[in-house]
């Protein structure tokens, strides 16, 4: 499967927010650290898997704009550019530099108008773009996006400077030490589950199965609402509740929030966004908690 130069969902509306969900490149990541305990012979007719049985993963930003409160929110930044080419084969990482300008042009915005940026947790495969090389010698960082408020959860954001051996190799600290100083973090103190937003149409939820106080953003409410699944629900494929993560650090936590997104999904009519799915940027939960399908909304 080639993805064609940056690919963008068609612009879907919740509660005040014009909503894109945009690939800003590539990654191809082990298809069993994917599946977890769930076998090749189940997964692999539904995913892109090469001779190093690596799946093909979309690297997604959800972009989100309120016209009327002047607000332009990302959520994620992909990969990043500060990858040495040796580094960059191990995952087959393609970043899309035009992704985001490209999607942004198309409200009339460039990447000064962005507002916010949602952190919704510090892998290197979903925020690696926070933060370019300052210059050639590569050894500082400056901001990608100076001037928006970046949101995280204060929790996971100590625990990206102490992580857990099972997990430390997602953290590159190239990709957010610029964050510390530039005076631009806004911390989210939330419990897990969900919790009231900083505005109008925007609130959280906090999960812990796949790596503590990952933050997932929620646009508008019930039929009008979305929900950025991000690691929770990776891909579309990993809608079944027992498809989850060996990166996930308690994934019997992760099952058990899949099921109280899904309830919401199913019982006010939330949508999802993937960050990750090759081909959906949205979806809709259809079947019951238990035995869950993903209706794609870009077709």
């Amino acid at each position: 499967m080639q993805l064609p130069v940056w690919y963008a969902s068609p612009m879907l509306q919740f509660g005040p927010y014009e909503v894109q969900s945009v690939v800003n490149g590539t990654i191809r990541l082990d298809g069993g650290a994917m599946f977890g305990v769930v076998p090749k012979v189940l997964w692999h007719r539904h995913c892109d898997v090469d001779a190093d049985n690596r799946i093909l993963l979309a690297t997604r930003t959800l972009i989100a704009v309120d016209r009327a409160a002047n607000r332009v929110i990302l959520i994620d930044t992909g990969c990043g550019s500060k990858w040495e080419p040796e580094q960059a084969d191990r995952y087959a990482i393609h970043v899309d530099h035009d992704a985001i300008p490209g999607a942004l042009a198309q409200w009339g915005l460039t990447t000064a108008d962005v507002t916010d940026v949602v952190v919704t947790h510090l892998h290197f495969d979903h925020n690696g773009g926070l933060c370019d090389w300052a210059d050639d010698k590569k050894t500082k960082t400056v901001l990608r996006y100076p001037q928006a408020r970046h949101w995280i959860h204060r929790r996971h954001w100590n625990h990206a400077h102490r992580p857990y051996v099972k997990d430390r190799a997602s953290f590159i600290p190239a990709d957010f030490e610029a964050l510390a100083d530039a005076g631009v973090l806004s911390f989210v103190d939330s419990d897990p589950g969900w919790a009231r937003g900083p505005c109008d149409g925007l609130a959280w939820f906090v999960s812990n199965g796949h790596t503590p106080c990952q933050l997932h953003p929620i646009f508008g409410a019930g039929n009008h609402g979305l929900i950025f699944s991000g690691d929770i629900v990776p891909t579309s494929v990993h809608v079944g509740l027992g498809w989850v993560m060996a990166y996930d650090v308690l994934p019997i936590t992760t099952i058990e929030e899949k099921q109280k997104i899904y309830e919401r999904c199913l019982g006010e009519g939330y949508r999802l966004a993937f960050p990750h799915d090759p081909e959906k940027g949205f979806a809709q939960i259809t079947g019951t908690t238990k035995r869950p399908e993903a209706r794609t909304l870009d077709q």
